[in-house]
């Protein structure tokens, strides 16, 4: 598991994530889809877009889809 901090584009080892019943099913949903389709992230907002998680699955095979600061954080956790 990796966690970036868009911020501050630095590394984080622990996050809280409050969400609300109908963010949690969209976050459960999203999950589905990425384990479903293959694919390699999915965006979860809250009811406002002001708040945002994307969640990624990575794999050797598709870390070419990701950009350059995403594979430093998936290869050497930095």
């Amino acid at each position: 598991m990796r966690i970036l901090n868009l911020d501050t584009n630095e590394k984080i080892n622990q996050a809280t994530i409050y969400l609300t019943n109908s963010e949690a099913k969209e976050l459960k949903d999203s999950l589905d889809n990425l384990l479903k389709n293959n694919s390699h992230h999915e965006h979860i907002s809250d009811d406002s877009y002001q708040t945002e998680i994307t969640v990624c699955i990575y794999q050797k095979e598709n870390l070419g889809k990701f950009d350059a600061r995403s594979r430093k954080l998936i290869l050497d956790n930095e």
